[in-house]
């Protein structure tokens, strides 16, 4: 099989591949809405195609965020982005964390525990954000 080399064709096989990516995501979105109707929230979360759904959206943000970090125009230094972004993230894991612990039954640990989870997950984006930001500078600067 020969490799397409004509960028038209390259072009219009990507679109193929984004319009059937659309359609099977419409697809398991209607296959897991009918799964809440009918089996409410946890049996929709039993079905398989669930975990699929949350694995294919994760990694279609990651692909975007490298596309969005080259894309971007701004001369900020990729250090100040981050610091901002780590402050913004304590704050928010901060709040969040403190209104668990002032609901009903849950006491301080598990709003230590879901700020802190919530921590690790915004840290894992924010750092892989930071990491293009600085390819890409380094890339500019060598150029």
């Amino acid at each position: 099989m020969k490799k397409i080399t004509d960028e038209r064709l390259v072009l219009q096989n990507l679109n193929n591949i984004r319009i059937a990516y659309f359609i099977q995501t419409i697809g398991i979105l209607g296959i897991l809405g009918y799964d809440l109707a009918t089996k409410g929230l946890d049996g929709m979360r039993e079905n398989p195609l669930w975990f699929v759904f949350m694995i294919t959206t994760v990694i279609s943000v990651y692909l975007s965020m490298s596309i969005t970090a080259d894309h971007e125009n701004n001369k900020n230094k990729p250090q100040r982005s981050l610091n901002i972004s780590l402050i913004v993230l304590f704050l928010i894991s901060t709040v969040i964390g403190f209104f668990v612990t002032r609901t009903d039954g849950f006491k301080i640990i598990d709003g230590v525990i879901m700020g802190g989870i919530l921590f690790i997950c915004g840290l894992i984006p924010i750092i892989y954000i930071y990491y293009l930001r600085k390819k890409r500078l380094d890339e500019n600067n060598e150029e």
